[in-house]
């Protein structure tokens, strides 16, 4: 048997020395070819690529590889391998390789390891370098730069030959970069596509529904021929400019306008099924320079699509539609993104990720009323759901109406849990939101002074501020979505920013959203505008970012530790000394006597993608000395006791102290301990537990009579911390208090029923006379 090992600079004698011939070896003829080989590799005559070199290290040269899967179509967690090196992405070719070589590589992505790998394009032909060839790794190695091969971008194959992998469905614990799934262009194929409107007028219309499909070609746009143009085709192109549906064009009407226009035809014959993401993807035909009548008897395909009630216009305006869907987004900080949230018997619950593919995505997103999905996503990308997790390995074909129309298998506990929730990223119509708003003075494009563009009236437009009275974070959310930069880290209502534009006018006042709107017009606003501080010093602005928390609360924990307990007044001093106890307590016969106190044990858990902090620095956190500890934020949780009427007839209150990690997640962390003046804070994938047994984690009821009420408690209830979603802050629960005991039943999310489910529990029996049910 002969072994080759290779040495840097051998000399004659560790070049012999690598050879290792067997006696049997020694006695056949191919003995002697193995030893003509050595003679011709120690003449310097071998090559490199059959020795099989160790990859030359990027890390030598400072560079960073990235990997990831791309191909269509597949699952999220197979595809063509692709590496991103010296500034490019190219592929890996399929010569000499092994399920070794797919495991490295899978590991790179994230999954634990590879089930298979595949050959000659499978999942199509890649584009630009294809950097390694004949690879060969051993299944062990940390990277695959340190498996054996011809050497970076050293390689005698085509993109025919393009390699890839089907990893193990099983993430790597920690691994944030989670894989998406997306839809790959070829640059030199189509690069962009757009509709152009032709009637006079239509243009300034957002969105742009009808017009000629054009795709960006050299130094301009050419058209597609419409011989031969399907609903089909049309039903694509509208997916990918965001519209859920297409409808016949009347080509009459524009007959006119198309025989007025140069025509450059690029494209004929397009073949789409319909359930395609990008037209590339659909069969076609180019035109050939040298054709002198590329669409003899033809005109540009023109298309016209129905939008979705978002973006319906009705007399000039948009009305905010109320949509009864089954399909939900939750978590993302674009229109049209987020991870997908089911109802199912009238809960709200999750999708997991196993098989999750473009098809799936796109019919989410068309039954939301926006186009085809841009980007499947995996690994909670946006963020872990709470609750039930409803479907498993989801198989849509792309046509169906509803996610629930599509195959899938049902979940247990075992083959799925949150950390594979799926998330998407529609297609969406643009709507040139960005253009009415821009922000002005501040140190990075991301934040600054708000300015809104005005029309004056007389055929120009002006720019002009925002007061900031009463200016929080949901209203910066709603101007940080506007934008496209993300969430709101802080709604600031003074803006010390260096006044770069010059504008005083104050254009706009009483400014009051909920958060989720698509732009600022659509909030609440005086009608003329009233400012109690005049100046741009006390104009509204903003801090925005790409990442924001997203706390939750545990509700089964809370409806499992709820107890009475009748405490002795000589052990509240502390707690009164915090306005723990509710107003009578001031009355009563200290220290004799005692108050009736309704208790829980609190977990909340932080399921965005940031840390959730104080937004006061530590510099400002106060320091209670009857508890020794320090309070970084006024008021963290509210507890309330109401009636069926939403009367509050007890409450109680959290300052945050100490918020910390007391829990993470496998794989993740903690980073908050606030002990000894310690940093206060939720890392993601954490939770902070405020245990039945200490001071304030209570609701004091020692006024309150038997009866039947709503114990709700909401975390962050003055928005001072920014959060990728403030809908699930509140958990309600029935409450049964017989004048010794408590029940508590049927404890929830604020989100995570349906609109009918939650009006059956406002109503529940014997809560509307208050009264004891028998």
């Amino acid at each position: 048997m002969l072994d080759i090992v290779a040495i840097e600079n051998p000399t004659s004698q560790e070049l012999f020395a690598s050879y290792t011939l067997t006696g049997s070896e020694m006695k056949s003829s191919a003995w002697w070819q193995k030893w003509d080989a050595a003679v011709l590799l120690f003449m310097g005559m071998w090559f490199p690529t059959c020795l099989g070199q160790a990859t030359p290290s990027p890390k030598q040269q400072g560079e960073k590889l990235k990997f990831r899967l791309a191909g269509y179509p597949r699952k999220h967690n197979e595809g063509r391998v692709e590496i991103f090196y010296k500034g490019e992405w190219g592929t890996i070719c399929d010569d000499d390789f092994t399920l070794e070589n797919a495991r490295v590589l899978c590991r790179h992505m994230g999954f634990v390891g590879a089930t298979a790998w595949s050959h000659s394009a499978k999942y199509g032909p890649g584009t630009g370098k294809i950097w390694l060839d004949n690879v060969q790794c051993s299944g062990s190695e940390k990277s695959i730069e340190l498996c054996r091969s011809r050497g970076w971008g050293n390689s005698d194959c085509t993109h025919d030959e393009d390699a890839g992998v089907i990893c193990k469905d099983e993430r790597l614990p920690g691994f944030v970069d989670s894989n998406i799934i997306e839809m790959q262009v070829d640059d030199n194929r189509l690069e962009e596509i757009r509709l152009r409107p032709l009637v006079d007028g239509t243009a300034k219309r957002m969105p742009i529904t009808e017009g000629i499909v054009e795709v960006k070609y050299k130094d301009g746009w050419a058209q597609i021929c419409d011989l031969g143009w399907s609903p089909k085709n049309s039903r694509v192109i509208c997916g990918m400019m965001g519209f859920p549906h297409e409808r016949k064009v009347n080509k009459n009407l524009y007959k006119t306008y198309v025989d007025q226009q140069q025509v450059r035809y690029r494209i004929h014959s397009v073949a789409c099924t319909g359930n395609e993401v990008h037209l590339s993807v659909c069969p076609m035909e180019f035109a050939k320079a040298n054709t002198s009548i590329p669409c003899e008897g033809g005109r540009p395909a023109m298309v016209s699509c129905v939008p979705g009630p978002q973006f319906t216009q009705v007399n000039g305006k948009r009305k905010r539609p109320k949509i009864t869907a089954t399909v939900r987004l939750k978590g993302g900080w674009r229109l049209g993104e987020g991870r997908v949230e089911v109802l199912k018997n009238n809960e709200w619950g999750t999708v997991c990720d196993d098989r999750w593919n473009l098809q799936s995505a796109s019919v989410v997103c068309r039954e939301l009323g926006f186009g085809s999905a841009k980007e499947a996503l995996t690994g909670a990308r946006m963020g872990q759901g709470m609750g039930p997790i409803h479907m498993n390995e989801v198989q849509c074909l792309g046509q169906e109406k509803s996610l629930w129309n599509c195959p899938f298998k049902n979940i247990t506990s075992e083959n799925c849990q949150h950390v594979e929730d799926a998330s998407v990223r529609c297609n969406v119509p643009y709507m040139g939101f960005e253009k009415m708003m821009r922000l002005t003075g501040g140190r990075t494009h991301s934040e600054g002074r708000v300015e809104l563009l005005i029309s004056e009236g007389n055929g120009t437009d002006g720019w002009g501020v925002i007061c900031g009275d009463g200016w929080t974070t949901r209203e910066a959310m709603v101007v940080c979505r506007q934008l496209g930069l993300g969430y709101a880290k802080s709604g600031l209502r003074e803006t010390w920013y260096w006044d770069s534009s010059n504008v005083t006018d104050m254009v706009m006042s009483g400014v009051k959203c909920m958060g989720d709107e698509m732009t600022l017009n659509d909030c609440q606003r005086h009608k003329v505008v009233s400012c109690r501080k005049a100046g741009t010093r006390f104009a509204a602005g903003v801090i925005c970012s790409e990442t924001a928390s997203d706390l939750i609360l545990h509700a089964p924990l809370v409806e499992q530790t709820v107890y009475i307990e009748d405490r002795p007044l000589h052990m509240l001093y502390c707690a009164a000394e915090e306005d723990c106890l509710s107003k009578s307590a001031a009355k009563a016969n200290w220290p004799y006597g005692h108050r009736r106190l309704l208790r829980f044990s609190s977990q909340i858990h932080n399921i965005g993608r940031a840390d959730f902090r104080p937004k006061a620095g530590r510099h400002s956190w106060v320091w209670h000395e009857c508890h020794r500890h320090y309070h970084s934020m006024n008021i963290f949780t509210h507890y309330d006791l109401l009636s069926v009427n939403g009367t509050k007839v007890a409450d109680g209150h959290k300052a945050s102290f100490c918020l910390e990690d007391t829990d993470c997640q496998e794989g993740v962390s903690k980073r908050y301990e606030c002990a000894n003046f310690g940093e206060q804070g939720i890392t993601v994938g954490c939770w902070d537990v405020y245990r039945h047994d200490i001071d304030c984690q209570w609701i004091d009821i020692t006024d309150v009579k038997p009866g039947n009420y709503i114990l709700q408690v909401v975390i962050n209830p003055n928005y001072e911390v920014a959060e990728s979603d403030f809908t699930n802050n509140a958990m309600k629960c029935n409450c049964k208090y017989d004048g010794h005991r408590i029940w508590l039943h049927k404890c929830h999310l604020g989100d995570a029923f349906s609109e009918e489910a939650e009006k059956k529990f406002e109503k529940y029996p014997g809560q509307l006379n208050n009264q004891i049910i028998s």
